[in-house]
């Protein structure tokens, strides 16, 4: 378990713009590709990491001006997410929740709730996801409950999935509240909250995504904010999506980057090939090229689809903008999807069988991609943008559409 830093208090840097943004994931991310291996198998958490994205200021890039923060681009958001998943997807995963979280508040909070809740962001808080509910029909199938007491407002239940909620400052979790959905902000620590690493999938291990046990707990009714109803037009699945779709683009680019470098450094070219070094065996710089290509083209669609986001102006959100804006994420992660899978297991390939050993790693990026890439099936996304360009219809809003 790492050390709780639940009410430590943290210089955070401000951010000023994109490039600042870029610069600062590019130093953590070099910093964590160090002992990526070694977290990744025997799952240390990445703590440290944590904490310097929340005082370098990355934590609050999206929050806009007009609420203290430096306003910056969906692009530089994917971008971000990019560059850490690169060289540690676990490290990427853990705060995505968290801007999908911003997203909901700015979207659905009261004045005051996103002053006090923006503002705790701005001090380098970071939120973390009670996630769905594992033993439930869909995850949409929210069993936790508020009840109103004598002492106040209660909530009972048991969620997984809970991406970041070991290493969050506030736990924010869904639940239903007098038959209504709602979404419920709970500062940590707190009486009633067990947070288990129970998570035990064979990627993005050091993501804690295990259980929250939630009994009884006290509730702030400040910081409850309803569901917006299904006909609202909402950017937030749009925005979550796009941060999943660039942490599999930086899963794919790690894969490839590293693929690279093994070629050059660990791997023999096969007997038939009548080439001295396998980087000059036709048949891998024919996959790599094909690798590459693929690559770029995922890349091209994630950075599309993030235009699109930031091309929408929020106060004249409607059902085609919302619709056109999950259909740029959706595409764009039917790309990044695949490359990650492809180039995770392309590595291996080149690789040979000493690829396959325990000392270089390697398994952990096909592990990665295959486990994050489940996040929600790809085969819906196809569905959705053949039926938006077919017969007009616009997709179903949620946080994962």
């Amino acid at each position: 378990m790492p050390d709780s830093h639940h009410g430590s208090k943290t210089f955070v840097k401000f951010i000023n713009n994109d490039a600042d943004a870029l610069a600062q994931a590019t130093h953590i991310a070099e910093q964590a590709k160090t002992d990526a291996i070694i977290r990744d198998q025997q799952r240390r958490y990445p703590v440290e990491l944590l904490q310097q994205f929340s005082a370098s200021g990355l934590g609050a890039i999206t929050l806009p001006k007009t609420l203290g923060g430096p306003g910056l681009s969906f692009q530089t958001l994917a971008d971000v997410f990019r560059i850490l998943s690169a060289s540690d997807p676990s490290l990427g995963q853990i705060p995505q929740n968290h801007f999908g979280i911003i997203q909901f508040i700015l979207s659905e909070g009261s004045p005051l709730q996103q002053q006090q809740l923006l503002q705790a962001v701005l001090e380098g808080k970071r939120f973390g996801n009670g996630g769905p509910e594992k033993n439930s029909r869909h995850t949409r199938d929210v069993q936790a409950r508020i009840v109103d007491t004598e002492t106040g407002l209660r909530l009972t239940g048991d969620k997984f999935y809970s991406t970041g909620a070991l290493f969050a400052d506030i736990l924010v979790t869904a639940a239903t509240y007098r038959d209504k959905p709602v979404m419920a902000f709970i500062p940590l620590p707190a009486e009633g909250v067990e947070i288990i690493d129970d998570w035990s999938g064979i990627g993005q291990r050091t993501t804690a995504s295990g259980t929250v046990k939630l009994r009884d707990v006290q509730l702030n009714p400040d910081w409850i904010i309803a569901q917006p109803s299904a006909d609202k037009p909402t950017l937030r699945g749009a925005v979550s999506q796009l941060i999943q779709a660039a942490i599999d683009a930086g899963i794919a680019q790690g894969a490839f980057d590293e693929a690279l470098s093994f070629i050059h450094s660990s791997s023999r070219p096969w007997i038939e090939a009548a080439v001295e070094r396998n980087a000059d065996d036709p048949y891998i710089l024919a996959d790599v090229g094909r690798i590459s290509t693929e690559l770029t083209a995922a890349l091209a669609l994630l950075t599309r689809a993030a235009k699109v986001l930031d091309s929408i102006d929020p106060q004249q959100l409607s059902a085609q903008s919302s619709a056109e804006a999950s259909i740029a994420v959706a595409e764009a992660k039917i790309l990044t999807t695949d490359i990650a899978l492809r180039a995770s297991e392309k590595l291996l390939e080149w690789g040979g069988s000493r690829a396959t050993l325990l000392q270089y790693g390697l398994d952990r990026h096909w592990r990665n991609a295959r486990t994050h890439t489940l996040h929600d099936p790809v085969r819906w996304k196809h569905h959705a943008v053949g039926n938006y360009y077919l017969n007009g219809e616009h997709p179903a809003r949620h946080a994962w559409i």
